[in-house]
């Protein structure tokens, strides 16, 4: 056993010691907390909890122990080293990561590596490796089995990829996985309203109304809006888009004291429903 998944065992024992009603119920903000400060996530994605402030979103979002999730393209595994331990004793974990048949390299350098991700520590044994691409691959998890999707700044890239189609068939497959009643937890960069679209649309950033549209078309009820992951120094005018700020500071060494002062970007977090009954 690895000494990360051994310390979030005994810390999880001893949150039971202390309270056995907090035990049976398993209190998702404790359950949050050990998972966040674990040994299981490295240093240098603690050092972004600032920016993207992982438990007040799954709480907003609702998360809860036993729920069937799924996270759609887990990238490095960011969110998978928080979900993973929260939902492996009671929930089930859907990671929708990039097809296995894509001749896309870089897909497939980032589908391996999630792999090898999950391959270092028994925490990530239950994690479910399902595939998704807007327009082609769409059995994220079995139909109406989850409650919940989470989709984590990816809607800007099915938009650059395309256009309005790629983000459409991309809430229609989540619309078909969640359960009626079933919630998607969204997160991206925001565009101000007052800002031309098709100008910013390599920027990385889009609008909160454009987004809050298309979910509505696809069946999606608006619930609630948060502005956790809001960051006013953000222009969202930058001469390499998004990816001018940390952590990627594509401009090199230009301003870097600037960008870091910065942040990163100014996201909206908004969370939708499928309603309990079809419209």
């Amino acid at each position: 056993m690895k000494l990360s998944s051994l310390v979030f065992k005994i810390s999880l024992i001893l949150m039971c010691a202390s309270s056995l009603t907090a035990c049976k119920s398993t209190d998702i903000n404790s359950l949050l907390d050990h998972a966040i400060n674990s040994d299981l996530r490295t240093v240098q994605n603690k050092n972004r909890d600032q920016y993207r402030q992982p438990k007040n979103t799954l709480t907003f979002f609702g998360l809860q122990p036993n729920m069937t999730v799924v996270e759609i393209w887990p990238g490095s595994g960011w969110y998978s080293e928080i979900l993973a331990p929260v939902l492996k004793e009671q929930g089930t974990y859907y990671a929708a990561n990039f097809p296995s048949d894509s001749e896309v390299k870089y897909y497939q350098r980032a589908l391996q590596n999630y792999k090898d991700k999950l391959a270092t520590d028994e925490t990530y044994n239950k994690v479910n490796i399902s595939e998704f691409y807007p327009g082609t691959h769409h059995a994220i998890a079995p139909e109406e089995s989850a409650d919940m999707v989470l989709t984590f700044r990816n809607l800007h890239n099915w938009y650059m990829q395309r256009d309005n189609e790629g983000v459409e068939n991309a809430f229609k497959a989540f619309y078909t996985a969640l359960k009626p009643g079933g919630i998607l937890g969204l997160v991206d960069h925001r565009l101000p309203e007052t800002r031309h679209s098709a100008k910013a649309k390599r920027s990385g950033y889009v609008k909160e109304s454009w987004v809050i549209s298309l979910a509505t078309k696809a069946g999606f009820v608006l619930v609630e809006k948060s502005e956790i992951n809001a960051n006013a120094k953000d222009t969202a005018d930058h001469a390499k888009g998004v990816w001018t700020l940390p952590p990627r500071l594509a401009s090199g060494e230009t301003d870097t004291n600037k960008y870091l002062a910065i942040g990163e970007s100014d996201r909206m977090t908004l969370k939708f429903r499928k309603p309990l009954a079809k419209p």
